[in-house]
């Protein structure tokens, strides 16, 4: 068996370069941008009102000044600046030149044409042209691109992207025993999840996941849904032979010309795990009890979608409070299901009692797995630990 670390790098190393192709911006949304994006316009593109109220001259102030036209989005005041005048001007609409200050409307006291500012504003209240970004000016790439980064594109003029390709993962769960969710299951069958809850985690990690049909456990049916997954980025199998997972779907892999990489790590739970490169693509073999098959998806599977993607791979890992008491570790490297909660500085983190791999009940509530090395010495309630979130809407740290 190799360590987590070694597993890991094994993986990371099956990532190609990440594929680029242009989309228009409607379809960027949390697409990882591949190449700069520039902008083709300065904004704002004038000198700008921050504020409704009126253009005027420092030189002026107090007034009583004229007011001799309007400027508004849109519509801007083209005439000439004169001492003593002032200009009605309203939020975003270009400052007409001559005039260097914009008073606030309420600062003002006006007796039909003519006002005079009664409170100064200590600013300007004038955003200067090119103060948000200037043509020419880039947003670089590997970063996502959320609706922030959508908006300041468009903002650019910028039209379309050139963005990674989403990987296409193709997800194969097999054994006998499993029926898809919706069917009633006959004496000895189960519903099949694995296969959702890794398609879901691919989605996650930026990737477009397909499931193929539940494989039989036999050469000709695991011949199939190899067949079916051919051109695929990676293929991530799940169980699949009732003799002991990933024997007959190392043996078809092998048929296949898989490359393995490893078989086997220092890991609980999700011990027979197997990664290699299968032509243009990668595979991941992943165990068949449920928890271990998340695990290892979020140890393993979502580090490699996210090395395609050109972005950090992780899992990010994290510090938090011990809640309790822990007994030492054996000799694999054991993530704990665990729930986190509020502290001064650190989250607390606690490991649920129970630890069945097959348990999704447990899986479903944790926020965190809780990481004990190979032979971690026995542990107390307040040590620092590491950890890694399950879920974004819990704890930032």
């Amino acid at each position: 068996m190799i360590s987590v670390e070694q597993a890991l790098a094994h993986v990371l190393a099956l990532a190609p370069a990440p594929h680029p192709e242009t989309v228009a911006l409607e379809h960027a949304h949390a697409r990882v941008l591949l190449e700069p994006a520039v902008a083709a316009v300065t904004q704002p593109p004038f000198d700008a009102s921050a504020m409704d109220g009126y253009a005027l001259r420092r030189a002026d102030l107090p007034g009583p000044l004229d007011v001799i036209g309007t400027s508004a989005a849109g519509h801007p005041w083209t005439g000439e600046a004169r001492p003593g005048t002032a200009i009605r001007i309203f939020t975003g609409a270009p400052v007409p030149a001559g005039y260097d200050h914009v008073e606030l409307q309420e600062n003002i006291l006006r007796d039909g044409d003519r006002i005079t500012v009664q409170t100064r504003s200590t600013g300007s209240n004038i955003r200067a042209r090119g103060n948000d970004f200037a043509a020419g000016d880039r947003m670089e790439p590997g970063r996502i691109l959320g609706a922030a980064q959508i908006g300041l594109l468009a903002a650019m003029n910028v039209a379309q992207v050139t963005v990674a390709r989403a990987p296409q993962v193709v997800i194969l769960a097999g054994g006998d025993e499993l029926v898809p969710p919706g069917t009633t299951p006959a004496p000895g069958q189960i519903i099949s999840s694995n296969d959702l809850a890794l398609a879901a985690l691919a989605r996650e990690a930026g990737a477009v996941p397909r499931i193929l049909p539940i494989a039989r456990d036999t050469p000709d049916s695991l011949r199939d849904s190899f067949r079916a997954a051919e051109g695929a980025d990676l293929l991530v199998t799940i169980g699949g032979a009732s003799v002991g997972d990933h024997d007959l779907v190392a043996k078809i892999a092998a048929e296949q010309g898989i490359v393995r990489s490893f078989y086997k790590v220092a890991l609980r739970p999700g011990k027979p795990l197997m990664a290699g490169q299968m032509g243009a693509g990668a595979m991941l073999g992943l165990p068949g009890n449920p928890v271990s098959a998340m695990v290892c998806g979020v140890l393993f599977m979502q580090p490699l979608i996210r090395a395609m993607l050109g972005l950090e791979p992780g899992p990010l890992i994290r510090t938090a409070l011990l809640g309790r008491d822990l007994p030492a570790e054996g000799p694999r490297q054991h993530y704990l299901r665990a729930s986190l909660a509020g502290a001064d500085d650190l989250p607390q983190i606690t490991p649920y009692d129970d630890q069945d791999s097959a348990r999704l009940t447990v899986m479903s509530d944790a926020d965190a797995l809780l990481i004990r090395p190979p032979e971690d010495p026995a542990r107390k309630a307040g040590d620092r630990v590491s950890y890694i979130a399950l879920r974004s809407d819990v704890l930032p740290h």
